[in-house]
């Protein structure tokens, strides 16, 4: 054999090591989806948008096929722009069905973000075009739903169902803030997707807020006002329940570890 062909044997053993360490990655991320495998039509849900400045917060809702495996597939924030616009083409593909729902910066204001973050996560599953059996989310309890529910902790980064609903999200709220950058090109949309940036925070100062600010979010920029703070860090502290709570009450009180 050549140092060539060595070299190529070398390279080809290298990435089949590779996609054996990916696919056992992937199957690790279906813990919770093998876990509760008696309901016929698990959901994951997530949401992108809580922190900005500017835009709405979006949700998603996916329910993907019970032997589903997407390489690759992972919190959307660990993911870069190109591995994500690919995994949501796969997604929308493979789903059984896919939700979306937003809540956007007037109604964040007006209901303060934990509860629009909700609203936006309900709406995502009104939209699914299948009745999901059980919901896993990321890490809160959705209150308003007659369906069992499972908050995991960094759900986005342990179970494949709620990354592909990160994937969904995020994809879409970037999308709709690249899109809105032309109308407000002074803050710079595209690259900073309404996130606290020194840039927008400076043409935020500069120019004063438009339409997509977040009223209750900027206060400080402008004036010194104190911005509102949200109760959502919180909830996110609750650990996974040991079975799925189906009463805002349970998931409120419910103590569990996280797997």
């Amino acid at each position: 054999m050549s140092k060539k062909e060595e070299a190529e044997k070398a390279r080809a053993e290298r990435r089949e090591a590779r996609l054996i360490k990916e696919k056992e990655r992937v199957e690790q991320m279906c813990f919770f989806e093998k876990k509760y495998s008696d309901y016929p039509f698990i959901c994951g849900i997530d949401e992108v948008g809580r922190g900005p400045l500017a835009g709405p917060v979006v949700a998603a809702a996916v329910i993907l096929p019970r032997d589903s495996r997407i390489l690759y597939i992972n919190d959307s924030k660990k993911l870069t722009p190109k591995r994500r616009e690919e995994l949501f083409q796969v997604i929308q593909e493979e789903a059984v069905a896919i939700g979306i729902g937003s809540a956007d910066q007037n109604r964040i204001d007006e209901i303060n973000i934990l509860q629009a973050t909700y609203e936006a996560m309900r709406k995502a599953v009104a939209e699914l075009s299948v009745q999901p059996s059980l919901l896993l989310v990321d890490a809160v309890h959705i209150p308003g739903l007659d369906i069992p529910q499972v908050g995991i902790i960094k759900g986005d980064a342990k179970s494949q169902s709620i990354a592909a609903a990160s994937v969904i999200a995020k994809v879409t709220r970037d999308r709709l803030m690249e899109a809105y950058d032309p109308l407000f090109p002074e803050y710079h949309f595209a690259s900073n997707k309404g996130y606290g940036t020194a840039a927008h925070i400076e043409a935020l100062k500069k120019n004063g807020a438009c339409t997509l600010h977040r009223r209750t979010f900027i206060g400080k920029f402008l004036d010194g006002e104190r911005q509102e703070t949200s109760g959502l860090s919180t909830d996110k502290k609750m650990a996974e329940t040991e079975e799925p709570a189906k009463t805002a009450d349970r998931a409120d009180t419910a103590g569990g570890e996280e797997h």
